[in-house]
């Protein structure tokens, strides 16, 4: 079976975390991803957080699976015309450089275009057109001015960025819609377009049941799913809601048996009303089911807290993998709270690709994510990650440069 994007040339100017996370789901669809890289660096990330001297981080490996590599010195005149040979031969170019990098490359949409005006030039930046424009912008920059870092945590801490790379890896996955889309419109049009992702605006639709709540709070100065309610006051702004739930299910996380000496001993629990009652069998408070103080969902947001403490005591009497198969029996919504170490080792995630092992040439085997998007007539296979320039010659070779031609452009420091 073909891959979705197979015959689908992307000439990767990505590096770091938001660029590549977009590229590299894109290889996992089938595109040919041409990574282009710095000769002798190549991608910062290839040395950043290094657990074995001297081999590509993990960092690096678990974001350019299924990519090709290609060194190319991009203040080479012929280094530039190399990049103008991959731009005639390509589809799409992605970058996340500083704002403004490749126009002073040269490589301005303009320029761009005049080469192959069916070229795609999609581009992550930290903030779209306005003030901060110009800014450069990291993972918790991004979580902050997004709206997320001001609603995470608890009332009484201070704001609190997340353990999900919301940022940088949850903008490629928007910039990878947006380049599908460009692509399917070319078919129609026949041009190709710029694709934006600007990572606060990313961030902020990851958080538009915040922005609901900002107007449901402006409308009636209280919102009565937060934990502030009934006892606590609201301000002009969302609050943070510590592990509330972002719907009207109310849920909290309770300890579970072993809680004191594991720090992930907990289970998320949610006191859906259509198992209300059912709710109230498994914890041993059948009379709670007529009380005229939990019979009903409205009723029960005044006892939120007495509630879940209630369940908690329950909880704690059981594991978490122990609760969730009682829970489960009732259809009461629940979830445990997985260490990266069991999420590792669960074999579930292995069956589906969720979790593949990867082996290195010099890095070994290793673990790593695999496709999250799951396609019956295009599997994915996750294949390693390049090492630095390791397909430079395949792909000049595919551009038609002769293999003299591939050794002058070396000697003279252009690849």
């Amino acid at each position: 079976m073909s891959k979705a994007l197979e015959g689908v040339r992307i000439l990767d100017f990505t590096h770091v975390q938001s660029g590549p996370t977009c590229t590299q789901l894109l290889a996992w669809l089938g595109a040919d991803v041409i990574k282009v890289e710095r000769p002798g660096e190549g991608d910062a990330t290839r040395a950043q957080l290094r657990d074995i001297p001297g081999v590509d981080s993990l960092y690096f490996t678990m974001l350019n699976h299924n990519k090709r590599s290609i060194t190319v010195n991009s203040k080479s005149p012929k280094g530039l015309a190399v990049l103008d040979r991959l731009i005639a031969a390509c589809d799409v170019m992605v970058e996340n450089f500083a704002p403004g990098a490749l126009d002073r490359m040269g490589l301005t949409w303009e320029h761009i275009q005049a080469i192959n005006p069916r070229m795609v030039v999609a581009s992550v930046k930290g903030f779209g057109p306005g003030p901060y424009e110009s800014c450069k912008v990291y993972e918790n920059v991004a979580q902050c001015a997004g709206g997320s870092a001001s609603t995470t945590g608890f009332d009484d801490g201070p704001p609190m960025v997340t353990g999900a790379q919301i940022g940088d890896s949850g903008t490629g996955v928007h910039l990878a819609l947006g380049i599908v889309a460009a692509l399917y419109q070319r078919t129609h049009s026949g041009r190709g377009q710029k694709v934006l992702a600007p990572m606060q605006d990313a961030v902020l639709n990851l958080c538009r049941v915040k922005l609901r709540d900002q107007q449901r709070l402006e409308r009636t100065h209280t919102m009565h799913e937060y934990p502030q309610y009934p006892d606590g006051k609201f301000g002009d702004a969302v609050p943070r809601a510590g592990n509330a739930s972002g719907g009207g299910q109310p849920g909290s996380i309770l300890r579970c048996k072993g809680w004191e000496t594991d720090p992930n001993a907990y289970i998320y629990f949610i006191t859906q009303a259509a198992v209300w009652p059912a709710v109230c069998q498994v914890i041993g408070e059948p009379g709670w089911i007529d009380d005229e103080a939990y019979a009903t969902p409205q009723a029960r947001l005044l006892h939120l807290k007495p509630i879940f403490a209630r369940i908690e005591q329950w909880t704690m009497t059981k594991d978490k993998f122990e609760a969730m198969e009682i829970l489960n029996r009732y259809d009461i919504p629940c979830g445990p709270i997985l260490s990266m170490k069991e999420i590792a080792n669960e074999p579930a995630l292995r069956a589906t690709g969720t979790v593949v092992e990867v082996d290195h040439p010099t890095r070994g085997k290793y673990l790593s994510v695999g496709n999250p998007i799951k396609m019956s007539d295009s599997p994915t296979e996750v294949t390693r990650s390049p090492l630095l320039g390791e397909h430079t010659d395949d792909v000049l070779a595919q551009l038609g440069f002769a293999p003299a031609d591939i050794a002058q452009l070396r000697a003279e420091g252009a690849i």
